[in-house]
């Protein structure tokens, strides 16, 4: 059988893919990325959805983004501190006002107890329904998507929901020192990963996207070459998933924990 190519699905045994809903009860969602500008190449389109539906999101960063651009004029200490601005200026374009960063090294980042700690004290004091994070799943096909940091921090960030989050006895000094209860998210979203079962449609939110990745001004030589990449993306994704022509979406592989 021939290999579906990138935003191709196997019809022959590929399972049809479900449609978000705003009425589905989750209320609050944190998103965990390695760095910043992640989570707007990625998912700012469901982020700008959900908000916009009255949802409550909040963005955890592992890493400062020291490590990014091409200037070596800039000091890594000042390019940490832009990349920061660009990531709050980004989020504010998606109506997120709450933005975390962890402050790991950029560029050398391990799925370490400590990683899985911190994400779990966020998910802890945030208390989500449900969280979005990157695959720890390389991709052969789009390599870009596997960043050395992403895979580290999806590996890290499922294993912070399943089980550390949610095990009063992961991570002691969370609860001994800290007094964070521990808490159980109910739904794990992974974006970039094969096996998509739920898609969002963005067609209405795909612009906020857009202008919150031109906040990345640092990072992005080509701010039209880049709005319309993600444009014919997000038609793929919206195709896959079997929306109208014209219209876009972001995919996700959806697993439910009870």
């Amino acid at each position: 059988m021939d290999t579906p190519r990138r935003g191709e699905r196997a019809l022959s045994d590929a399972p049809p893919i479900a449609l978000w809903s705003p009425d589905d009860g989750v209320r609050k969602v944190l998103v965990v990325t390695a760095h910043p500008d992640d989570v707007d190449f990625g998912t700012a389109g469901t982020v700008a959805a959900f908000t916009k539906a009255g949802l409550e999101v909040t963005y955890c960063v592992a890493t400062n983004g020291d490590a990014g651009g091409s200037d070596r004029s800039v000091s890594r200490a000042d390019m940490a501190e832009l990349r920061q601005r660009e990531q709050r200026a980004a989020a504010a374009e998606v109506g997120v006002t709450d933005v975390r960063f962890l402050g790991h090294p950029d560029g050398r980042l391990q799925p370490t107890i400590a990683l899985r700690r911190d994400i779990s004290r966020v998910i802890r004091q945030v208390m989500p329904g449900r969280v979005l994070t990157q695959s720890p799943e390389r991709r052969w096909d789009f390599i870009f998507a596997s960043h050395p940091d992403h895979l580290a921090l999806g590996e890290a960030a499922v294993c912070a929901v399943y089980p550390d989050a949610r095990n009063p006895f992961a991570h002691p000094e969370l609860l001994s020192e800290e007094g964070l209860e521990p808490w159980t998210v109910n739904e794990l979203w992974i974006g970039g990963v094969a096996g998509s079962n739920l898609a969002v449609e963005t067609t209405t939110t795909i612009e906020r996207k857009v202008a919150a990745l031109r906040c990345h001004e640092s990072q992005i030589s080509d701010p039209a070459g880049m709005a319309e990449r993600v444009m014919a993306g997000g038609r793929s994704s919206g195709q896959e998933a079997g929306l109208p022509e014209g219209s876009t979406a972001e995919l996700f592989r959806v697993t439910r924990i009870p």
